[in-house]
């Protein structure tokens, strides 16, 4: 359990640095309101990641075994575009900026491809719902760090020592996965020689094949989409109306955090 809120935590860390903490980001460095709205953009592998997941599942690194293997790559990529996007300037460098910030998203949405594969094959059938709350509760208290500690240390240290800071993070959360074990795996006879088709489409198709997939699939779409319209502008508006970055990550993470 330990080791699954370490996983959760290292999920839940690069969030908030393409998101709330980098809007106020950009926002301070008076980025126009259309193109900070536009950066919202940068959260689309979280989406897309079932495109990819079949890949990372199916292809094994030569190096520290198939989930821990892909995890410490994804980490480090991590750690190195999060310290590279603290070194760019959003009012001359927006477009390497936006490079960056959409490789950290990649790059994270494929951690977490990795992490819920690690953890569920970590945990026991008896231990899943446990888990699943540990896991969510090191991906919330990251949130912590990434958006409220990070909004704050911005009021009194420079950007980029905040990304750098966050980086260093990002790498001790590495560390854990590096001496963690790799998870034990039944093997299934003959998974290797599996076929695209067996390993993606017939998957697909089985789902979309039980009573209830599209209900399913459009009330996942549609069941956040009021509080994403709502907050999508959020650090924008509370810094406009002259808010300080740190009553921003007091009440909005802190506070927020309790409620939820």
């Amino acid at each position: 359990m330990a080791l699954v809120l370490f996983l959760g935590f290292c999920s839940g860390l690069p969030l908030s640095l393409t998101g709330s903490t980098f809007q106020a980001w950009i926002t301070e460095a008076k980025v126009d309101l259309a193109t900070i709205g536009r950066f919202a953009l940068v959260g689309l592998p979280y989406t897309m990641k079932f495109l990819w997941s079949p890949l990372l599942d199916s292809i094994a690194p030569p190096f520290w075994g198939r989930r821990r293997g892909w995890a410490i790559l994804t980490q480090l990529a991590l750690v190195i575009s999060i310290a590279v996007l603290g070194t760019l300037d959003p009012f001359t460098q927006l477009a390497e900026l936006s490079v960056v910030a959409i490789a950290i998203s990649f790059f994270s949405a494929s951690q977490d491809i990795v992490l819920d594969a690690f953890r569920t094959e970590l945990l026991k059938p008896e231990e899943m719902g446990a888990g699943a709350g540990v896991y969510v509760m090191g991906y919330r208290l990251a949130m912590l760090v990434s958006g409220a500690l990070a909004l704050i240390m911005a009021d009194h240290i420079e950007w980029k020592f905040v990304y750098w800071i966050m980086a260093a993070i990002m790498g001790l959360g590495s560390l854990v996965v590096i001496f963690a074990p790799e998870p034990e795996v039944v093997a299934v006879p003959h998974a290797e020689k599996r076929s695209w088709k067996e390993r993606v489409v017939l998957p697909f198709l089985d789902f979309f094949s039980r009573n209830g997939a599209i209900e399913i699939l459009l009330f996942v779409m549609v069941y956040k989409l009021s509080t994403m319209m709502a907050t999508a502008l959020t650090t924008t508006f509370l810094m406009s109306l002259g808010f300080t970055k740190t009553e921003i990550g007091a009440v909005t993470k802190v506070f927020g955090l309790i409620a939820t």
